[in-house]
């Protein structure tokens, strides 16, 4: 396989492999994607929960993004996990300076089994100046909620909070419907112009740790490489629903998923 991209990845490193940074180098690695890092944090969990969150210093989060794109210009950027509101302030003054048009952002905020990850001055300053200078932003249904204000029950409620989420200033939205207790599930897909929605079946397994770092990384990995947001959001949902149909059970807790379900070894390598 050729390297079709180059994208840089700021989030959370996950010691269990699952989720975070992990899960993102895989995600791009498996899709083509060249993949370059800047690490906001180091957390001690496994497939059982999290033990503990300890945040780099805003500064070197600052310092990876810049020198990293110093020499290597990513073609796309993905946000994951950012701990606090300095490591968002200087998030956005490395963007400003490096200027990339291409930037998802997977707004991070509580771990599987339910351990927050964020604080609310930092929800606050992300909806205010982050979200602004992005392409995309992609919360579940709990970070939907807590970003727009909208109790979200329905496919139908989903569409009011992406909609509330344009009127932040993001141009697009895609709110992941995993946790609507639904035989389907539904994503919904949201700008100015039209709304889509993805429905795929529903995989009965608590082995989906990471679901939502994958998504976003596939996303950004496709397009980096040139496709539409919507039609990058509509690969990116195909790779990780089979990734969860085929997941490894690994792990005593909520497990991860297969990344390397796209990944087919040629005989020189068996």
């Amino acid at each position: 396989m050729k390297i079709k991209s180059k994208i840089l990845i700021i989030a959370g490193s996950d010691s269990s492999g699952g989720a975070g940074i992990q899960a993102d180098i895989k995600t791009a690695t498996c899709l083509g994607s060249y993949c370059m890092t800047a690490i906001t944090a180091v957390t001690v969990q496994n497939t059982n929960g999290v033990k503990s969150v300890v945040s780099i210093p805003p500064n070197e989060i600052y310092n990876q993004i810049i020198h990293t794109a110093k020499d290597i210009k990513p073609d796309a950027i993905k946000i994951g996990m950012l701990h606090s509101t300095q490591s968002i302030n200087k998030v956005i003054s490395a963007l400003n300076r490096i200027r990339i048009n291409k930037i998802i952002l997977d707004p991070v905020m509580t771990a599987k089994g339910g351990a927050k990850l964020i604080s609310d001055q930092a929800i606050q300053l992300m909806k205010k100046k982050l979200i602004k200078k992005v392409s995309l932003i992609t919360p579940n249904l709990p970070e939907a909620e807590i970003l727009s204000g909208v109790d979200i029950k329905t496919k139908e409620d989903m569409i009011f909070a992406a909609k509330e989420l344009i009127k932040l200033g993001v141009d697009n939205v895609l709110i992941k419907g995993g946790h609507l207790k639904l035989k389907k599930v539904y994503d919904v897909f949201v700008n100015k112009n039209e709304t889509k929605i993805f429905n795929n079946k529903k995989f009965n397994t608590k082995n989906t740790h990471g679901t939502g770092c994958t998504l976003s990384t596939a996303i950004t990995s496709f397009f980096s490489c040139g496709k539409t947001l919507k039609k990058s959001c509509e690969l990116g949902i195909k790779y990780v629903n089979s990734a969860i149909s085929t997941n490894p059970k690994i792990g005593k807790g909520h497990g991860p998923i297969n990344h390397l379900n796209s990944i087919e070894l040629k005989k020189i390598f068996r």
